[in-house]
């Protein structure tokens, strides 16, 4: 299939555009390069630099006529999202209504797009399924909850067939270390981890260390970008195969506290890795994790990378390459 992936050069879609090409499709990318970097991008691949909030760039595109797009291009800070819900309306509403629109006048009406766990809130019941009551608690859940609205309502009145796969955290990196561009400004555990391990940061904070978890700190759900990609491309294939949209959560069933992320950092990467427990953060659950029954049943997805050990050790590798080269 000819695949646009919109947001192929920043993390998560770097990862996706891989996955794609390696199952045998053509992939075109579509990127502002707002967030996403050129030594994300693949040569073989036609690299088209637009904006989601450009019609006409969208609709330039999308009339090189594809099969099916991926959308990975919304803004995706929870905390930021609750400070400045004008970008979050802007960039991930407008810009995938632009999309969306662009798409169905182009008569591509088949739409892979990265959801988040953010749609359901704080968790009633774990792990959570895909009829977990959704509430979100931020802005950005609230604008990814709005998104799936809409395709609901492209699917009835368009024809725009779509998956939208739910997931927390990616974490770790291309376990082949093609891909090694860092995100920028970084929010995650393992990130932050590495950026202490690096020497980027003085210290680690954790926040809190009194949660009823089996070591007092926060537990999270950490799903290997390379897995994430995998899914991407199952999914893809299932909902032009079966004509009919899909929406799953992509989750590691278990999680891992904060305090095992940052052991087996020290372990693997041999440094200190200097952390403080300082006060709680308003609104932070204790656990947070989902189940991906729901995906192996109908994508056949088995995650492959998502250990601890995989995740910290891909991205330390990639942390490593980046300071290789700045010597």
């Amino acid at each position: 299939m000819k695949v646009l992936v919109i947001g192929g050069a920043g993390y998560i879609g770097s990862h996706v555009v891989k996955a794609l090409m390696k199952a045998g499709h053509t992939v075109t990318v579509f990127d502002n390069l707002a967030s996403g970097l050129r030594q994300n991008l693949f040569p073989q691949n036609e690299f088209i630099h637009g904006d989601i909030l450009n019609p006409q760039q969208l609709d330039a595109a999308f009339a090189k006529k594809f099969d099916a797009f991926v959308h990975l291009a919304a803004s995706k800070a929870a905390g930021e999202s609750m400070i400045v819900p004008e970008k979050y309306s802007t960039n991930n509403i407008t810009g995938t209504l632009n999309i969306m629109n662009a798409a169905v006048k182009n008569g591509c009406l088949n739409m892979v797009f990265s959801s988040s766990a953010a749609v359901f809130g704080a968790p009633q019941y774990l792990p959570i399924d895909e009829k977990h009551p959704q509430d979100p608690e931020n802005y950005y859940g609230y604008t990814k909850l709005d998104i799936e609205h809409f395709m609901a309502w492209y699917d009835k009145l368009k024809g725009l067939k779509f998956a939208a796969l739910r997931y927390f955290n990616a974490a770790g990196y291309d376990p082949e270390g093609e891909l090694t561009g860092l995100e920028q400004n970084p929010a995650n555990l393992l990130p932050v981890i590495m950026e202490v391990a690096c020497g980027m940061r003085k210290k680690l904070n954790i926040f809190g260390n009194d949660y009823e978890t089996r070591d007092g700190t926060c537990i999270r759900d950490y799903v290997h970008v390379s897995d994430l990609a995998d899914a991407h491309v199952k999914a893809l294939e299932y909902i032009t195969k079966n004509k009919k949209s899909l929406t799953v959560n992509l989750g590691s069933e278990t999680g891992i506290t904060v305090t095992e992320m940052l052991d087996a950092a020290r372990r693997i990467t041999g440094k200190p890795i200097p952390a403080d427990y300082v006060d709680r953060r308003p609104g932070d659950p204790a656990c947070l994790y989902a189940t991906s029954a729901y995906a192996r049943e109908t994508l056949k997805w088995v995650p492959k990378y998502s250990d601890i050990d995989t995740l910290i050790d891909s991205t330390w590798k990639a942390y490593q390459a980046n300071m290789n080269k700045g010597k």
